[in-house]
């Protein structure tokens, strides 16, 4: 793997939630386990492929010949499920001390979740939800298309040129580079898909405003 830049400069930051800022696996495994299983599938082997992605673009994936609409009937299910199953959401570590450093500036949200499975869990972490924020209802594709980190930046008032990404998925880290954006990787899952720098926790970046008002991201 490459190695890591010390410093980026960037103009906004588009920020990924689940795995980037909350660490939300245990619900995330609980209910694609129960999903899994009525499907007659293998769980270890769902549970690769679902970080990332809108749930019914997941069921598109494992199981292409099933008609979409079943995917979105079933997707709306999983989502108030998920939405109503807080047990084990917690903050990435970092991420309250990231968040705060940001307050002012220009960063937007830009999740796979709808907006009220985004506004529960950033509650149940205790996190500040941006002022921006991108969910699944805004979007016609889920990632890896680039179509949210692009609103995000547009939303903003920035080139996508100008933006860095915070993301933990394969899926989205591709969305990002589609974007035409750099991306900061963050934690385990991050590391194998080159990433334009990989921190293992948000514990590791330090955010500052120059005097033109452009952003310092230190990673170290």
């Amino acid at each position: 793997m490459p190695s890591t830049p010390s410093v980026l400069t960037a103009r906004a930051l588009l920020l990924d939630m689940d795995g980037t800022l909350v660490n939300s696996d245990a619900v995330v495994e609980r209910c694609w386990r129960r999903w899994a299983e009525a499907q007659g599938l293998d769980a270890q082997a769902v549970l690769k492929v679902v970080h990332g992605r809108q749930g019914h673009a997941t069921m598109a994936v494992l199981l292409p010949d099933r008609p979409m609409a079943e995917n979105f009937a079933d997707n709306r299910r999983m989502l108030a499920e998920e939405t109503a199953d807080l047990d084990g959401v917690v903050p990435v570590p970092g991420a309250p001390a990231f968040l705060a450093s940001l307050a002012g500036r220009p960063h937007a949200l830009v999740t796979s979740a709808d907006e009220a499975l985004a506004r529960a869990r950033m509650g149940a972490a205790a996190l500040p939800m941006p002022e921006v924020m991108v969910t699944a209802e805004r979007v016609s594709a889920s990632k890896p298309d680039p179509e949210g980190f692009l609103k995000g930046a547009a939303e903003l008032g920035f080139a996508p040129e100008d933006c860095i990404v915070f993301e933990d998925a394969e899926v989205g880290i591709a969305a990002a580079k589609a974007a035409g954006m750099r991306v900061i990787g963050v934690g385990p899952r991050a590391a194998v898909h080159a990433p334009t720098a990989h921190v293992e926790s948000l514990e590791q970046v330090r955010v500052e405003a120059t005097a033109d008002g452009g952003l310092l991201v230190h990673i170290r």
